[in-house]
């Protein structure tokens, strides 16, 4: 009868209801990146950390998918709309989602809230951070800092990891600098926009480190410091399972800009980068990503589709190199702290690569 359909159907949705409140209660109350005290109900714990797993994955999974989806959908709907294909209307409302991303919306940074329905990604990647520096010492500087963070990766998921794990400070405060062309790819850039960026070039981050000086010290520091991929683009494509190289040796810009700006650097070694994704490294899709700065070419992971592998993430942040400033740095001045630099990315790497599975074996080169 209608009733008893009725009463059905609301059995079944407060069931579903019930169901989904547990499993973000089970997510909201994991905030924590170390390992929790054994739960009194080992099935529930069980139940709890298959949950997150699976949450881990899809929410890494829509970072991955978008980033490979978006440059080939954005030349299809172009090509589509150039020529009307299959009708007027139709390739325009094709087209429609990357006409109002590009021409109505910018790259907007996260809420704690929304960082705090991404924590399932810290047990996806059995995510944990190791700080030589506390975040609490880190900016009571009067200096900002450049965080220069290696390897790239495909998709940095140690840095995301990193972002969503880190204090309020630093998610709200410190930006990523990122290639131009990811700010101006429609889509793109409101997804990644919500871990803060801005362009990287130079003349930008000049302006960022002479930002007039607003809130606390602490919090003037944060805003004036910025996160760098130093090997950029060209380093994703060095990305291997079985060896780590890094595209470092001429990447000697940063280091300049922070001897002329007074700014602090601090090397960050991303341990799992390189790893969760596997990249097409030659072909025509991936000459073009190289010159873009915005990855167009396949890659894969777990299944051998674009779900990068539940493999441990390790953050490791290293200690201030004390850089001097040094208005007009010389060539020499460039190399020596590029030295010292180097030296310190090894040393990270070597200390801690016995804590990360995939890394035990592996070698550093410094390309």
């Amino acid at each position: 009868t209608p009733t008893t359909y009725s009463g059905e159907s609301s059995a079944i949705l407060l069931a579903l209801a019930l169901s989904i409140y547990q499993l973000f209660e089970t997510m909201s109350t994991s905030q924590s990146i170390k390992k929790e005290a054994p739960c009194s109900d080992p099935s529930f714990s069980r139940r709890g950390d298959s949950m997150q797993w699976m949450l881990g994955m899809i929410l890494s999974s829509v970072f991955s998918l978008v980033y490979l989806i978006t440059p080939t959908y954005f030349i299809v709907a172009t090509v589509c709309a150039i020529f009307q294909y299959p009708t007027r209307t139709m390739s325009f409302a094709f087209a429609s989602p990357i006409l109002f991303s590009a021409l109505f919306t910018k790259p907007m940074n996260g809420s704690p809230t929304l960082f705090r329905w991404l924590l399932p990604m810290l047990r996806y990647f059995s995510y944990e951070e190791i700080l030589e520096c506390s975040t609490e010492n880190l900016f009571q500087s009067k200096r900002p800092y450049i965080i220069a963070c290696q390897p790239h990766g495909v998709i940095s998921y140690c840095g995301i990891c990193g972002k969503i794990a880190a204090p309020l400070q630093i998610q709200q405060h410190v930006p990523t600098a990122v290639a131009s062309s990811l700010l101006m790819t429609p889509i793109l850039k409101n997804v990644m926009g919500i871990f803060g960026l801005i362009p990287a070039s130079s003349s930008s981050l000049k302006k960022h480190f002479q930002a007039p000086v607003t809130g606390t010290n602490n919090d003037s520091i944060a805003s004036r410091s910025v996160v760098i991929y130093v090997g950029g683009i060209a380093e994703l494509f060095k990305s291997s399972r079985k060896e780590e190289r890094l595209y470092l040796s001429q990447r000697k810009g940063f280091i300049k800009l922070a001897l002329r700006e007074n700014v602090d650097v601090i090397p960050v070694y991303l341990f799992g980068n390189t790893s969760v994704l596997t990249v097409v490294k030659t072909g025509l899709l991936a000459n073009l990503s190289r010159k873009s700065g915005v990855s167009l070419t396949y890659f894969w992971g777990k299944y051998h589709l674009p779900i990068p592998r539940d493999e441990k993430c390790l953050y490791v942040r290293g200690l201030p190199l004390n850089l001097p400033h040094i208005p007009e740095p010389t060539d020499e001045d460039i190399n020596k702290w590029h030295d010292i630099y180097c030296g310190e990315v090894r040393r990270l790497f070597d200390k801690y690569k016995e804590k990360v599975p995939m890394y035990k074996d592996k070698t550093l080169f410094i390309d």
